[in-house]
């Protein structure tokens, strides 16, 4: 069932639509009075759109074809597949075999109730297709494969527990009382100790310990195999529903661009006339695009400079307020408040560009829609990529490195460069990490909860006026039929129209890079994913079962772009690990200390600070001051870090080696598709060539039969020899004439 909603404006209603009705493939077809077309069975949604988008109403050259182009000069108002009756169940409740296929996905898979079951695969590709299909199929395998992951993080975390329970360095800061007097932390701030952090320096510890090593190799191995596995299995689903040949060879061009195209073209594989737009064009165009791209990122860095000089500013002021319990934790709380403005700025400046991105994206032309949506995916995934992990990459691996020392800091704009808190920038990496994870998690849970419920109010409160004015135009009886049964193609049309999957997709491939490039500093990211994916799978079904108009189904063989975006987030993944646990993370400080001065890490917290210049003491009443650093008394550089400078490059290169070589093997051991899989293709590649061969050896002695046939009644045959090449022409056989005038 197909429904297409006119709009008012009737004077474009063109009469080639109007014809389908005695058009022998469209028999099913009916026009109604209120502007409603449907269809009948046999006729599914997909055939039908294709028969819509495929028809032209006017000039071919001008692109004037197809239900999109009309839907776009708004000739109609709508256009979709109808549901398959209503989503609730019946009561009182009726067997399973009873119910539709969409009461069986709104019982069986939409419900809270559900998350225990698997989700019914098959059932949702036959409601929707295979491309929506695959979604689910994908983000089930993503959050079954976030269990072990979860499981070991959370370990993890616990374990810090224990450590910071034994750890030496952690009773040294504690029980250090006055004998470590820190510098201040900025230019207005007084001494203070360094005992005074003693809790944050413990709880630094649930995130930064010798376990987040392991887990920053298992992550990378687990991402690399985690991609490997869904090859397989798309591989077996695709094979299953009988599309892991799709080409989509033929697609049409998309109707803006028939629209706006300034000449035409004979398409090679169709041999249609279709709408061209030049190359060249084009590539200016893409180039101004990007262009474009570079500006929008060098608005994320003048946004992220400004965060950062907002924490230094905020703390300085809570700082002078004069208010003990306020000043003491003012550098917490201005790195929180700035955890929370930028976030809010990140989904201010996704919403901004993904609308300046879909408007470049239309702009540049693209001739069919999944060119379109790669160009459109590309330029959104480099902003979001930027826009989202710009702050804990400056966080991870630049915060704190250009401070100076003592008598000698650097400024950014007169103000003094931002510097780690008191528990390193470890701990805060793991703030800012949960703050814009799971805070996005939360905003976009809500919003999609609360805003399609606030959009279907507002839809039907639109449509309602319209609908009562056409039943009173219908006259008294129409009226009561009405009462008792409201169509199915109104009941449809007051549902939200499908927004697709790329915000779904988006959603969780900026969570994939959470939880594999930024581990190392919060183990408990995979945990906080697997709980939204839960959450996640049930919100989408209720959308798509009850809130959202039935989408057109399109078939698929896997989840396009989106691998090539998460093969790539899972390669950053592999150096950004490394790197933190290189020059974030005292990891290795640690194991130096302990292999080279004690093992048991005794004097190893005052061998990570370094003591004030001499100069800089004078300046300050003869007091001396320490500060994170290895230097000597004039500023300069130890030897040790130099040995720690070779000990952290050496520590990336082999780990990023090493995890890239035994991913390698892993991809090489697991084959992309199933032994089982293979086999049955090769047979059916058999079956097909047999048919073939059987085909062929039919049609040469059946065609001698007729030869001998026609040589017995006397006719002389003039075929030609038979060969295994067709004719180059076939002509229709005239009939013969029924009447005796032409004897």
């Amino acid at each position: 069932m197909y429904s297409v909603l006119m709009s008012d404006v009737f004077g474009k209603f063109p009469e080639s639509f109007s014809e389908l009705q005695s058009a022998e493939i469209t028999s099913g077809y009916i026009l109604e009075d209120g502007g409603v077309v449907r269809t009948r069975p046999p006729l599914i949604g997909s055939q039908l759109y294709e028969i819509l988008a495929r028809t032209p109403y006017g000039s071919v050259k001008r692109g004037e074809v197809g239900i999109d182009r009309l839907l776009t000069e708004q000739v109609f108002t709508a256009a979709y597949p109808l549901h398959e009756g209503d989503f609730q169940l019946p009561t009182p409740p009726v067997p399973p075999e009873s119910l539709g296929l969409r009461q069986i996905l709104y019982a069986y898979w939409a419900k809270w109730s559900c998350y225990r079951r698997y989700q019914p695969l098959d059932h949702i590709r036959e409601y929707f297709g295979e491309k929506i299909a695959l979604y689910y199929a994908w983000l089930g395998f993503y959050t079954c494969w976030l269990l072990p992951a979860s499981f070991l993080g959370t370990l993890i975390f616990l374990i810090g527990f224990w450590l910071v329970a034994t750890d030496v360095p952690a009773k040294e800061v504690c029980d250090g009382g006055n004998s470590f007097m820190m510098c201040p932390l900025c230019n207005t701030c007084s001494h203070w100790n360094y005992s005074s952090i003693c809790l944050t320096y413990k709880a630094g510890l649930l995130f930064d310990n010798g376990g987040t090593v392991f887990l920053s190799a298992f992550m990378s191995l687990w991402a690399v195999t985690f991609l490997e596995y869904w090859k397989r299995t798309c591989s077996a689903l695709t094979h299953r529903w009988d599309c892991s040949e799709f080409q989509d060879i033929e697609e049409r061009p998309r109707p803006e661009f028939t629209a706006m195209a300034p000449m035409t073209i004979r398409n090679p594989v169709t041999g249609a006339e279709e709408p061209y737009f030049p190359e060249s064009k084009r590539l200016n165009r893409t180039l101004t695009g990007c262009m474009v791209i570079i500006l929008m990122v060098v608005v994320v860095l003048m946004f992220l400079i400004a965060i950062i000089l907002y924490r230094t500013i905020v703390r300085i002021i809570i700082y002078k307020s004069g208010n003990n319990f306020v000043s003491d934790s003012s550098g917490r709380i201005a790195s929180i408040t700035g955890s929370v403005l930028n976030l809010l700025v990140i989904l201010m400046l996704s919403k901004v560009y993904t609308s300046l991105a879909d408007i470049l994206t239309r702009w540049e032309m693209h001739r069919t829609q999944s060119k379109y949506e790669d160009m459109f995916i590309f330029k959104v995934f480099i902003f979001q990529f930027v826009n989202f992990y710009s702050s804990p990459v400056y966080i991870a691996f630049f915060k704190g490195r250009f401070v100076g020392y003592p008598g000698n800091y650097n400024t950014l704009f007169g103000v003094r460069n931002e510097d780690c808190g008191a528990g390193g920038c470890l701990i805060e990496l793991a703030q800012e990490l949960l703050v814009i994870m799971v805070g996005k998690q939360l905003i976009n849970n809500i919003q999609e909860f609360i805003i399609p419920k606030l959009k279907s109010w507002w839809q039907k409160r639109k449509i309602s006026p319209r609908l009562k004015e056409v039943k009173k135009e219908k006259g008294e009886e129409a009226q009561k039929e009405d009462k008792e049964e409201v169509s199915p193609w109104e009941a449809d049309y007051q549902l939200l129209v499908c927004e697709g999957l790329f915000s779904e997709y988006l959603e969780m491939v900026i969570q994939f890079g959470f939880i594999t490039i930024f581990v190392a500093a919060c183990p408990l990211a995979p945990l906080f994913a697997l709980i939204n994916n839960w959450v996640e799978i049930r919100l989408d079904a209720q959308k798509f079962v009850s809130e959202y108009r039935r989408p057109v189904v399109e078939r698929a063989q896997g989840i396009g772009i989106w691998f090539s975006i998460l093969q790539f987030i899972t390669h950053i993944a592999v150096f950004s690990n490394a790197f933190l646990i290189a020059f974030t993370s005292s990891f290795l400080p640690r194991l130096y200390y302990g292999y080279t001065r004690d093992s048991t890490l005794s004097g190893f917290t005052n061998f990570t600070l370094a003591t004030s210049p001499r100069n800089y003491s004078l300046q300050h009443q003869n007091t001396s001051c320490r500060y994170r650093s290895l230097r000597d008394e004039n500023g300069k550089y130890l030897p040790e870090y130099f040995h720690l400078l070779a000990i952290r490059l050496t520590f990336v290169i082999v780990f990023e080696h090493v995890v890239f070589f035994i991913g390698g093997v892993i991809d090489m051991m697991v084959p992309d598709i199933p032994e089982e899989v293979e086999m049955k293709m090769k047979r059916e590649h058999y079956m097909a060539k047999e048919a073939l061969a059987e085909n062929q050896t039919l049609g040469k002695t059946m065609i001698p039969a007729e030869n001998e046939v026609l040589r017995q009644r006397g006719v002389k045959s003039s075929a030609p020899p038979q060969s295994d090449s067709p004719p180059p022409y076939l002509k229709k056989i005239p009939e013969e004439p029924d009447t005796p005038d032409n004897c």
